[in-house]
């Protein structure tokens, strides 16, 4: 089963940064990919919600908290109904098919916040557009991926150092 928390990630990481370009990835091909990886139909009200919800939810990561009105629009028409079994309740999304994957999504968010306080947060490395979620124990994490952005933001610290020693 997918986790929703790879959902959110998959959705913030849709526009990343590629030879000095955003580059859209919930659109086309490409996003009906994204959406049916998730359980999505990947339709185009689909996939624009997604992209609304994703550009909400990227700014109040980064600080900007007049996205919290765009957000809401993505769980405007959704509600959690309990389900009984008898291993106790369970919650099931109702929303709309097309507003599904961008309430799965909030949801999602939401629960990062509450369960890792300060542990989503975008790249350090400002020519980068990725997010991440700090699941290390000290929670120090800054880049999306040691091996690209981590490596870059380390080499131009060394050749700084280097350079200013000189």
């Amino acid at each position: 089963m997918v986790r929703d928390e790879d959902l959110l990630l998959a959705v913030l990481n849709s526009a990343p940064v590629v030879d000095g370009v955003v580059t859209e990835q919930l659109d086309g091909a490409a996003g009906r990919e994204v959406a049916e990886r998730f359980g999505g139909t990947g339709s185009a009200a689909e996939l624009a919600q997604l992209r609304r919800t994703r550009d909400a939810v990227q700014d109040i990561a980064r600080g900007n908290d007049a996205a919290a009105e765009r957000l809401a629009a993505a769980v405007g028409d959704v509600a959690l109904v309990p389900g009984f079994t008898h291993e106790g309740i369970h919650w099931e999304l109702e929303a709309p098919a097309d507003g599904r994957l961008a309430a799965r999504t909030v949801l999602a968010w939401s629960q990062v916040l509450h369960d890792l306080p300060g542990r989503l947060r975008p790249c350090a490395n400002t020519e980068c557009n990725l997010f991440l979620i700090d699941h290390s124990r000290p929670g120090t994490a800054k880049w999306c991926s040691m091996a690209t952005c981590g490596n870059r933001m380390k080499a131009r610290a060394h050749n700084r150092r280097v350079r200013d020693q000189r």
